[in-house]
């Protein structure tokens, strides 16, 4: 087991949850790769989605519907500050995950989170388990809870 997906399941566990990781055998690396083996809607997938911040110059976390694309403008508004593109470094250093496996959960640092309330609207929604070959259900007001993540309209 990686290391990233341990970190995943340990912060699942601390937050009382049963990890239901899945090894899905198949890259999901996108939101559609990821409901195809899921087998839900596109929108059940929550997408990981790091901004950097211009002022602060850190990593800032968009939990987003899978079919749903983040607005820049809007984005920056709801963070209070510019946003750029965030590299892989910087991913890897404030999260601890590589680019195509960001988790929601088990970040290396605090990240700063906002919520697409498109994922609000499902009884279970799926997100990455640290690895492009994991994902694991969850309750959207759990992860909301876990995260920190602050609904928010974000949204093009």
């Amino acid at each position: 087991m990686s290391k990233s997906l341990k970190r995943v399941s340990a912060a699942l566990e601390a937050a009382g949850f049963t990890p239901e990781i899945m090894e899905t055998g198949a890259d999901t690396r996108t939101a559609q790769q990821a409901a195809d083996v899921a087998g839900c809607h596109l929108d059940q997938i929550a997408k990981s989605i790091i901004f950097r911040g211009e002022t602060s110059g850190t990593a800032i976390l968009f939990l987003t519907a899978g079919g749903n694309r983040v607005d820049d403008a809007k984005a920056s508004i709801v963070a209070g500050e510019p946003l750029g593109k965030a590299d892989a470094s910087l991913i890897r250093a404030q999260t601890g995950f590589a680019i195509g496996g960001v988790s929601p959960v088990g970040h290396l640092n605090p990240i700063q989170a906002f919520l697409d309330p498109r994922l609000t609207e499902f009884d279970v929604i799926w997100a990455a388990a640290g690895t492009p070959h994991h994902i694991f259900p969850i309750a959207p007001q759990a992860l909301t809870e876990l995260t920190g993540a602050e609904p928010a309209d974000f949204i093009a």
